[in-house]
């Protein structure tokens, strides 16, 4: 034999080799290639529907705490914006202008005593309230947000909307 029949046997060898081997395998493999495709859709899609859902809900919940924040502080500038309803309430839904329905309580404000700060104290009567040597009374405002969410993607034993509530307490500004 030459060299190039010898070469033309070993290549006629080698494709019935690999006609072979694809043959035995396709059936296990396609039927494994089924097996994971059914795998990732029942359970691959509803996981990343999941992910999706809680980065928004996580998203939002960080967006109405942020407005808490920024209505408590602006209305901790002075005693007169601790009671500024509405600029409260502009300066929360400002920061979290993409949340819809977005709520804003008026800003409850409250005094503590500089010896018990554990102990609330009407702000009106700390004079009298708050005494002892190096005694004083402290001023704080509070503003409480919420909104209630709708999921995009609804899932069976889920709830079919969530509230996400935002609260946020600084010290008035003298």
């Amino acid at each position: 034999m030459t060299n190039s029949d010898e070469n033309k046997e070993r290549a006629s060898s080698r494709k019935v080799n690999v006609m072979s081997r694809l043959r035995r395998l396709s059936g296990e493999q396609g039927y494994s290639l089924v097996e994971v495709g059914l795998l990732v859709s029942f359970f691959g899609v509803p996981l990343m529907l999941g992910a999706v859902e809680m980065g928004r809900l996580a998203y939002a919940g960080i967006e109405i705490s942020n407005a808490a924040r920024a209505g408590a502080a602006f209305a901790s500038q002075s005693a007169a914006d601790s009671t500024d309803t509405t600029d409260t309430t502009t300066a929360a839904t400002n920061e979290a202008y993409d949340v819809e329905g977005l709520t804003v309580t008026a800003p409850i404000t409250f005094c503590v005593c500089s010896n018990a700060p554990a102990t609330t104290v009407t702000c009106s009567s700390v004079a009298t309230s708050c005494t002892g040597s190096g005694n004083h009374g402290i001023s704080f405002v509070q503003v409480n947000t919420a909104a209630t969410l709708n999921p995009i993607f609804r899932f069976p034993g889920l709830p079919t909307t969530v509230t996400l509530r935002g609260s946020s307490t600084m010290r008035i500004g003298d």
